[in-house]
């Protein structure tokens, strides 16, 4: 036990309750330090996401805590989402999250009405214990499992998204315009004859971003003038209102197959903020001179009326920039002018974005289509072409602009910050390059430069997929934040969101402060008004503390919601194609090692983009060795590894929909593999159809005890008779045994 943990024993900590589906759990700790481990035992008592009171009474062998739990202090109201189950004469829910671990008893006069198996929220009534389930009643019947779309109604309570707007919300947006007013033109710049255009993909349905690009003298050289406008949301959204309480609440829309929860009511983020052609519209613009190099020359903000003159799709705009003489080219005649030169100025910017050194990856994005029942039809990889590039850029060229713009006013707001690795990962990471054999690492204070330079060094290289995502794990997750430290990925000193106002919140706390900013004033994050003088009725100003307070706690707000989407649509995701692969039970696929854990491999089917587990136990007779320098399994009898970016063909042998999980059986080991580090281990060589080596090697073992066997038999005989040529006669004892079983086989 170490000094710490000594230290540590009997302490007192505070942190939430995070559940496991085996039964045990642990206490994510406020202070950031170790998690602490609930037996079973201790988790009876408590349910996932109470907040807890824990005393620290053990260390095991590895310096881990273990606690028992003093004190509930706050439990979650939210309701739990499961499945309504009658067993035994008694109601029960079984929660849809297996983490809470226990199912809730219900009365028979509290299930609201619901039938046996309808999917339900449930509200708790008696707490759990240890030596008694919670109790509950239902609050709300959602429906039968398989009704369509039920998995987002299920993902929407379990990840606590919201999804209904206040009436005070629903109040104010009623008394919104159709269209922008008279008044609403006042002090903008009429930018309507500009031909700005919005690119999307086919099933975009709001447009917050349109672009256009003219050449422009820049210094004394060629350049561009390239205009980015945004949807004014901020023009609508005022602070202190219910509208902006939703929106903060929600802080990002959440994206599902088929369903959106939008950040804003339909009537802003599909009417008056989205920039649909042929229509007005009021934007914030950010105007820019780029020269030959890719370089920012100057800029400038301001608000415009602005008119889109066309909705193109990423699809189309491909095609046109692949033929201008095409009959896309032709349909958008007058367009295709100022197509080209936004393509002429994505092409220096693309070149500025190598030689900062910036990390860009190429991988692959799924989509998946959904039938009108919303059960997947398809699964189909996103194509990536310089269309979506060509955006991609001149979204970051105005994000740049705004932090720039920001930062030089030392105005607070929002940082998208993106930093390096840590020095836990980093010291993974390079203990991983260096087991490689490759000749290349990062430094001890790296340079996105040296993880671009390392995954353009290895794209060509079989185990180039492992490589890349090795490199990619080692970032941190970006967040929102006011304290500027840089976005490692892009590698830029500074950098915000400004692009989707519609759809993120941070976006439009930017819009904000650029605004207050043109206008000589200060945006005070929280206040119904932009003001440089104290709050009149609402007593003294903040201090520059409590400001900043405020606006690193509106950071860490939006950097959960952020993750909170993200899991809800992967939940999603995951039911549907768990409920898709149940179609193909027992069928054989093949598909690419995506990655390695002790427990086993995780293997994404080639025909349909579906991860699946295959468990260690499933990977043959022998003890597999879990390298995690190299992220690999290595058998210890064969020496067969498996790495993330080997081939193998699989069978689906078991689909969990309520675990999200799917699992497979090897049929064929290693269609590819990648070659061993410093001629270690063995090659496995040959494609799908070959033999592989694992089976050669199985192959010589059987062999081998096959000639074992036949020695074994060999010499068996050559016990019971004479050998040739030898004179040597049997043993006595042996020779009269023999001569009485010959006569009593006589006899018989």
């Amino acid at each position: 036990m170490t000094s710490t943990s000594v230290t540590g024993l009997l302490s007192e900590v505070e942190g939430i309750v995070q559940g496991h589906r085996d039964g045990h759990g642990f206490v994510v700790r406020d202070d950031g330090e170790a998690d602490i481990y609930l037996a079973p035992q201790e988790m009876r008592g408590v349910l996932h996401r109470d907040r807890v009171r824990v005393r620290v009474i053990r260390y095991d062998r590895r310096g881990r805590p273990e606690g028992r739990v003093l004190e509930i202090l706050e439990r979650k109201k939210t309701p739990i989402i499961g499945r309504l189950l009658h067993e035994g004469g008694v109601w029960i829910v079984a929660p849809e999250d297996k983490r809470y671990g226990q199912d809730i008893l219900i009365p028979k006069n509290a299930t609201a009405k619901a039938q046996a198996g309808q999917v339900v929220a449930v509200e708790l009534t008696e707490p759990p214990s240890l030596y008694s389930q919670p109790v509950g009643r239902v609050t709300e019947v959602l429906g039968d499992i398989d009704d369509p779309g039920m998995e987002i109604e299920i993902a929407v309570r379990k990840y606590e998204v919201p999804h209904r707007f206040s009436a005070e919300t629903i109040a104010e947006v009623s008394k919104l315009p159709d269209a922008i007013r008279p008044a609403d033109r006042k002090h903008r710049i009429d930018l309507t004859d500009v031909p700005l255009v919005t690119i999307d993909g086919e099933d975009a349905r709001d447009y917050d971003d349109a672009v256009y690009c003219e050449p422009a003298r820049v210094g004394r050289g060629k350049g561009w003038r390239l205009v980015v406008a945004i949807a004014d949301v901020s023009h609508y959204v005022k602070p202190g209102t219910a509208l902006d309480a939703d929106a903060y609440e929600r802080a990002t829309s959440v994206y599902f197959p088929r369903r959106v929860i939008p950040m804003l009511p339909e009537k802003l983020s599909n009417g008056l903020c989205s920039l649909n052609p042929d229509e007005d519209r009021l934007a914030m613009v950010c105007d820019m001179l780029v020269n030959a190099k890719g370089e920012i020359h100057a800029y400038q903000f301001f608000p415009a009326v602005i008119c889109s003159h066309a909705r193109l799709t990423y699809t189309e705009v491909a095609a046109i920039l692949a033929n201008t003489r095409g009959p896309e080219a032709m349909r958008r005649a007058d367009l295709v002018p100022h197509l080209l030169h936004l393509y002429e100025v994505y092409r220096v910017l693309l070149k500025a974005r190598v030689e900062r050194g910036a990390v860009d990856f190429e991988t692959t994005e799924t989509q998946i289509v959904c039938d009108e029942n919303g059960r997947i039809e398809k699964i189909v990889p996103r194509v990536r072409t310089d269309a979506h590039r060509l955006i991609e850029e001149a979204m970051l060229a105005a994000n740049v602009c705004s932090a720039d713009f920001i930062a030089r006013a030392e105005h607070p707001a929002l940082y998208r910050v993106h930093e390096g690795p840590t020095p836990e990962k980093k010291t993974i990471l390079q203990n991983y390059l260096r087991a490689l054999g490759l000749g290349m690492n990062i430094s001890d204070e790296p340079h996105p430069r040296e993880f671009q330079a390392i995954a353009d060094a290895t794209k060509e290289r079989p185990d180039a997929q492992q490589i890349h995502m090795m490199l990619l794990r080692s970032m941190q997750q970006a967040i929102y934040t006011p304290v500027n430290s840089g976005h490692f990925g892009l590698a830029y000193e500074a950098y915000t969101h400004f692009t989707s106002p519609i759809r993120r919140y941070p976006d439009l706390l930017v819009h904000r402060v650029i605004k207050a900013l043109l206008q000589g004033q200060r945006y005070r994050i929280g206040a119904a008004f932009l003001s440089d003088e104290p709050r009149k009725k609402g007593g003294r100003s903040k201090t520059p503390a409590e400001e900043l307070a405020q606006w690193e706690a509106a950071g860490e707000h939006c950097s959960a919601c952020e993750r909170r989407a993200d899991e809800a649509s992967r939940d999603v995701e995951a039911w549907l194609k768990c409920k898709f692969m149940r179609e193909h039970l027992g069928e054989e696929f093949s598909g690419t090692i995506s990655a390695v854990t002790s427990f086993g491999l995780f293997v994404q089917l080639d025909a349909l983009y579906v991860e699946g587990l295959v468990h260690v136990t499933e990977l043959g007779g022998e003890y597999f060795r879990f390298d995690e320098v190299r992220q690999e399994l290595r058998g210890e009898r064969t020496g067969v590894r498996y790495a993330v970016g080997g081939r193998v063909r699989v069978q689906v042998i078991r689909v969990d929909l309520d675990g999200r999980k799917i699992d497979f059986r090897i049929v064929r080991d290693v269609l590819e593999a990648r070659p061993p580090a410093r001629g270690k281990g063995r090659v496995l060589e040959g494609a799908e159809g070959k033999v592989s080596e694992l089976e050669r090697v199985r192959q010589a073992d059987r062999e081998v005890k096959a000639a074992r066997s036949r020695r074994a038999s060999a010499k068996s005989t050559a016990r019971k008779s004479p050998a040739k040529g030898t004179g040597r006669a049997p043993h006595p004892v042996q020779a009269a045994k023999s001569a009485a079983k010959k006569s009593r086989a006589r006899r018989k």
